[in-house]
């Protein structure tokens, strides 16, 4: 079983590149599951409307609270019974984005947000978190090109302050833990990323027991 996150600021490339490495390792006949966060689950579908997709206004702790009900679901239902039955599982997000959007963004005390994740998902932590890294000058350009202005979402709408305290703190979190993370300039061509990360999770796999 090989769990795999992915993880950055907005625009990066995220769904991309997760469907290229996801397509690349059914076609050498591995089983993969691909989901995200928030909104996976049909529970998590209702806590993705209350997060995202309203303007109503939501406390800087609710919304931590929220993000790790989500996911605490997520872990349940979907990933660790996909891990138990020997498929790869790549999510596009998981518990460094709270850490760098409720920690940093929101200006929480990182390490409770850290400990409720942890409690949520009773402590599952991916093999390799994949970060793809970008300006959040040019991310936020990118998803407004993308899904145009009233398309954004709660998050995508905060100001540039905001993204620049996410990106550094994912940044930090890979510089804290350089063996599970692979960072990568997402302004870098699609395809030459595509061929690092699978090169990368081909050799995960292959050394695992």
């Amino acid at each position: 079983m090989t769990f795999i996150a992915f993880e950055g600021g907005e625009g990066g490339g995220k769904s991309s590149q997760i469907a290229l490495l996801a397509q690349a390792l059914s076609a050498a006949g591995h089983r993969v599951v691909r989901t995200h966060e928030p909104g996976a689950t049909p529970l998590g579908q209702h806590i993705r409307g209350l997060l995202l997709d309203s303007d109503r206004a939501v406390s800087a702790r609710s919304e931590a609270l929220l993000f790790a009900a989500d996911r605490a679901h997520h872990v349940a239902t979907v990933i660790r019974p996909a891990l138990e039955r020997g498929e790869i599982v790549i999510t596009d997000r998981y518990v460094d984005s709270s850490l760098a959007y409720q920690g940093a963004g929101r200006t929480l005390a990182t390490e409770d947000v850290r400990r409720l994740s942890d409690w949520a998902t009773d402590g599952l932590r991916p093999d390799l978190t994949v970060l793809l890294d970008l300006a959040p000058l040019e991310g936020l350009r990118r998803a407004r090109g993308r899904d145009g202005e009233t398309g954004l979402d709660r998050l995508e709408r905060e100001d540039l302050t905001f993204h620049e305290r996410v990106r550094e703190e994912f940044l930090r979190l890979a510089e804290a833990e350089p063996a599970r993370y692979l960072t990568l300039d997402a302004t870098r061509p699609m395809s030459e990323l595509a061929g690092i990360i699978h090169a990368v999770v081909t050799e995960l796999i292959e050394a695992r027991p």
